[in-house]
């Protein structure tokens, strides 16, 4: 048992001595200091670091120090003012697909609010406009029909009034 907790103190020691290294190269190098890329380096775990806070303390402070060589990290106010208006842009077109969406979404809602509240048209909207199709052929099929038969009435009484004159014609000479 002892031996076990022997080897774990070891592990953690080189562990300890991989950070530590790592971050002396990191700060030799002027190279970007995170947690995600010391723990990477040392080839640990990044909770190592977490639940060791010495460790964690001596890289954030490596991280806010200036580079040992003299020389800053310094960002140039044109690559500043490049950031800021890429930024201003995209959240330009953010804004604006965000008034999209939810404009798509307010319709939507108001027309689901309009079809629950019953005022909107009836779901079967299809089957009645096939019904009103079918309504208006059958509309068309009668009107041909009525004007087919008030054609041979018409037939049948200019017949008919041709009949009553003769008969009439034919009468009056007989008298």
């Amino acid at each position: 048992m002892n031996s076990m907790i022997e080897g774990r103190r070891a592990d953690s020691a080189r562990r300890r001595q991989r950070v530590l290294s790592a971050l002396d190269v990191a700060v030799r190098d002027g190279s970007d200091i995170t947690v995600s890329s010391v723990a990477r380096a040392a080839r640990v775990d990044r909770t190592f670091l977490y639940r060791h806070a010495d460790l964690l303390e001596r890289v954030h402070a490596a991280a806010a120090a200036p580079a040992s060589d003299g020389r800053q990290a310094a960002v140039s106010r044109a690559s500043l003012q490049a950031d800021l208006a890429n930024a201003l842009e995209r959240n330009k077109h953010l804004t604006a697909r965000v008034r999209q969406l939810e404009k798509r979404m307010s319709e939507s809602l108001g027309e689901q609010v309009w079809v629950d509240s019953g005022l909107g048209s009836p779901a079967d909207l299809d089957q009645l406009q096939q019904r009103v199709s079918m309504l208006e052929q059958e509309l068309a099929d009668k009107q041909g029909e009525l004007e087919e038969r008030t054609q041979e009435l018409e037939a049948a009484r200019a017949a008919n009034r041709e009949l009553t004159r003769a008969l009439n014609h034919t009468g009056t000479a007989r008298s």
